[in-house]
């Protein structure tokens, strides 16, 4: 067996989607429909963590899956013995997305039931792409926001993403990309941090103290290794009594070698209290300098906890609840059919929340004089942004628009299957992501009841949703 190629990651291929697509695809092309024009919207219904933004990300990570989103022979031999028909198959073997898509840059701030993407190519195509853009939007968006959050809380600090031994599987992958999209200053990943060209951080394990058996010895060994780049790990055995006077000796030594201690660690135990009797006892020794990490099973409020208590941490280490977007775990965003063989189409609920929005659309940001956000307007994609707008679930409410600017929050990634433009790497969207949250107004940034952004439809869209509504109102 070649090792290697045990542990490359296949790329994600058609398979990589759920039964029902291609159920749906092999009726389509049985029925002649699979080029038929359909328009597809990506939106969801609930901000993440109760809070009142989303930071959108994974647009680089869902173009080079739909890219390589093909049907080779192990992937049709194994449709094959599922009971789907070999002409059938035969049309797939030359499957390749030649639709486009329209998304917002990376690290864009994002609110509910606005489109986030819309997907417009033949029918087949767009059904088939449904799974793998919800699986990696949803949930990229979902952490990103979650280090958006800590990354707030953190108010200028240092937050690192050490999640990857509690992330569900290879998805710590996209977990570290997205959360160092929302703000994170590094991740413990080194597989991501080589993928996407993120700078790694870590320290050492309890169990490498444990292992010398004496903790100064496991101190000094490790500094011999890595120098100025030494953090220590200061809670094995007692924090205050053990941990923080070995750390000193070894930062004596360091710095009579010329080097300064880069940082220590706390895991455990009474944060807040232990990084201020550390602070005291580096700065009383000479190392001001010295850095604290803080880590064991941090959030955002947490986070703030300690700094609302005056914990002199500079840098938090955030694992398990930002690699699995604790407590949510999802983001429910969904894809909708909004316009099929030119014919704008409308999901009808039992209650507005649950109705879809019809037609070809997108989504206009506007801004006042100072550059804050101040709303967004969905409308039709061939009207220009409207000077006003209506809540989706209630017409009553209406908002002038004219005195602020537009700007257009969807732009093209793909038309033709071919790419447009350039994507942004990690650090350019995780920039862009401070540059945008640096304008959403901090009321929207609160963690308890933070004020609801506007979101409205313009009145052509509202006029058209009302004209497809009207067989059943009516009936």
């Amino acid at each position: 067996m070649d090792l290697a190629q045990t542990e490359t990651p296949s790329p994600l291929g058609g398979l990589y989607t759920d039964r029902y697509q291609v159920s749906m695809a092999w009726v389509y092309w049985r029925e002649g429909r699979a080029d038929v024009p359909a328009v597809f919207d990506y939106f969801f219904r609930t901000l993440p963590f109760g809070g009142g933004f989303a930071v959108f990300a994974g647009a680089a990570t869902l173009v080079e899956a739909i890219e390589q989103f093909r049907f080779g022979a192990a992937e049709l031999a194994f449709l094959r013995g599922e009971g789907f028909a070999p002409e059938f198959l035969e049309a797939l073997r030359g499957f390749a997305f030649r639709g486009s898509i329209w998304l917002p840059p990376e690290g864009e701030v994002v609110f509910p039931f606005e489109p986030v993407a819309r997907v417009e190519g033949g029918l087949l195509e767009t059904q088939l792409l449904e799974t793998l853009l919800l699986n990696v939007l949803n949930f990229q968006t979902l952490i990103a926001t979650k280090a958006a959050r800590c990354v707030r809380a953190a108010r200028g600090r240092a937050v690192s993403e050490f999640g990857l031994r509690r992330a569900q599987g290879l998805a710590g992958r996209w977990a570290s990309r997205a959360a160092c999209i929302g703000g994170c200053a590094s991740t413990s990943n080194l597989d991501a941090a080589r993928r996407y060209g993120l700078r790694s951080a870590g320290t050492m394990a309890h169990s490498f103290v444990q292992s010398y058996g004496d903790e100064l010895a496991a101190f000094r060994a490790f500094a011999a290794v890595h120098g100025a780049h030494t953090v220590l790990l200061l809670d094995t055995y007692d924090t205050l009594r053990s941990g923080l006077p070995n750390a000193i000796t070894v930062a004596r030594e360091l710095a009579a070698r010329g080097q300064r201690l880069a940082g220590v660690r706390i895991d455990s135990g009474d944060l807040a209290h232990q990084a201020r009797a550390v602070r005291q006892a580096l700065d009383a020794a000479g190392f001001a300098d010295v850095k604290i990490i803080a880590s064991n099973q941090l959030d955002e409020f947490l986070i703030r906890s300690l700094l609302e208590q005056g914990a002199p941490i500079d840098i938090f280490g955030v694992g398990t609840a930002l690699a699995t977007g604790l407590p949510d775990a999802a983001l429910d965003g969904v894809y909708k059919l909004a316009a099929c063989a030119g014919r704008p189409c409308l999901k009808r609920a039992d209650g507005l929340a649950k109705q879809t929005l019809p037609g070809r659309k997108t989504v206009s940001r506007y801004c006042d004089r100072e550059g804050w956000f101040r709303a967004d307007a969905i409308h039709l994609a061939d009207e220009p942004p409207p000077e006003r707008m209506t809540d989706p679930h209630d017409p009553s409410r209406r908002l002038v628009l004219s005195a602020w600017q537009p700007e257009p929050l969807l732009r093209p990634v793909l038309e033709n299957g071919r790419r447009v433009g350039t994507l942004a790497d990690v650090s350019g969207a995780a920039a862009y992501a401070a540059r945008r949250l640096a304008a959403l107004p901090p009321e929207h940034q609160r963690f308890e009841n933070p004020h609801l952004y506007q979101v409205g439809i313009s009145p052509r869209l509202a006029a058209l949703r009302e004209e497809l509504m009207r067989p059943w109102l009516e009936g």
